[in-house]
């Protein structure tokens, strides 16, 4: 597939993938091409930046009036288990999301769900729970953060939950993602939507991601090489310590079993990035839904136009994620470059030309 169009950056400028024309899929996405477009679901951010040594931050996902007397229907798949998601064995068990979701680095994640805990004890409905389940993912940024000082704290949690608003998504190196790292080039978090038509009634679902994985990137299914993209796009070392959250929002009527399913495709969906699954990965989807109360469920054979929705919107968050970031120098002077829009653009429309040293475009032959 080609791009769509091919717009130029301005200089210093980061902007989203179908900014640049990179549009991934046929179906039409919600008006902000994030998360928020589900109705009811409100996303915060608290970045926690102390140059050089700490870039870490935390993410909430906040579905409307979630709590222990409120759940709703969720779903979560593994595929590979190298990790530290909380809250997991009783998602699983029994099919329910009783809080905001929230990411943040792996050595923080405990603290946050301790955190978390106290903020939901507080929430109206919560006054006699004395059963609580936190979900908190995690990614490793120890690659850019000095991971052992553990720096998100209480502070932090509650700014990111009492923050969430709808509307549109910080990306990049903001929250959860501020110290990520994905297929060589700095990354963080990124989002987007699609609205699927499901036996005649349309829907929406929204992908949020906080990308820190190994593999070489593929972008619209070509394979994205360093040299293709010149040296200020040589892709940083990337140690097995990496991850991929991917948290999926959907409106449509769906019961647990469902919601695995297409918690499993948004898994999935990171081959199309490159991902790698390495050893050290650990590489998780949660999907909820937001409507309990709208009657029937979704017949399974119509479930076709969801999954390649979510398909289509973790291929596309993931770029957000990587083009939305800035080159960052971290921790023991580590830099991590940010992956270059223009060249980026200049290899999917002329594949095989490669760069000399300047960084001039040498053509075949």
């Amino acid at each position: 597939m080609e791009p769509t169009a091919h717009l130029q950056p301005a200089p210093g400028t980061r902007r989203r993938a179908r900014d640049l024309g990179i549009v991934v899929g046929h179906g039409d996405t919600g008006p902000l091409n994030a998360i928020t477009d589900v109705p009811g679901v409100r996303v915060g951010h608290t970045t926690v930046r102390r140059p050089p040594e700490v870039h870490s931050g935390v993410t909430a996902v906040v579905p409307g009036a979630v709590g222990p007397n409120a759940p709703l229907p969720a779903g979560v798949f593994t595929g590979n288990g190298y990790g530290k998601l909380i809250g997991t064995t009783q998602l699983t068990e029994l099919g329910t999301l009783e809080t905001p979701v929230l990411l943040t680095s792996t050595l923080s994640a405990f603290r946050v769900a301790d955190a978390l805990v106290g903020w939901m004890l507080e929430r109206p409905g919560c006054g006699e729970a004395q059963s609580l389940n936190p979900v908190v993912g995690e990614c490793n940024d120890g690659l850019l953060s000095d991971i052992r000082a553990r720096p998100v704290h209480e502070e932090h949690v509650r700014a990111a939950l009492d923050g969430a608003s709808g509307g549109p998504v910080a990306e990049g190196c903001v929250g959860a993602g501020t110290g990520t790292v994905a297929l060589g080039f700095k990354a963080g978090i990124g989002t987007a939507s699609r609205t699927p038509d499901l036996g005649g009634r349309p829907y929406t679902a929204g992908v949020l991601v906080q990308a820190n994985f190994g593999g070489t990137l593929r972008v619209l299914g070509r394979r994205v090489t360093p040299r293709s993209l010149g040296p200020t796009g040589d892709p940083a070392p990337l140690a097995e310590t990496g991850s991929c959250m991917i948290v999926v929002a959907t409106d449509a009527p769906l019961d647990a079993r469902q919601l695995t399913r297409v918690a499993r495709r948004a898994v999935f969906a990171l081959a199309r990035t490159g991902a790698a699954y390495s050893h050290g990965s650990g590489d998780y989807a949660i999907a909820f839904a937001t409507r309990p109360e709208a009657g029937a469920t979704v017949a399974d054979a119509e479930l076709g136009p969801l999954f390649e929705a979510v398909l289509d919107a973790v291929e596309e968050a993931v770029l957000n994620s990587l083009l939305a970031a800035t080159t960052t120098t971290g921790f023991g002077g580590r830099t991590v470059p940010a992956l270059p829009a223009d060249r980026l653009l200049d290899a999917l429309t002329d594949p095989v030309a490669t760069r000399l040293p300047d960084g001039r475009k040498q053509p075949p032959g």
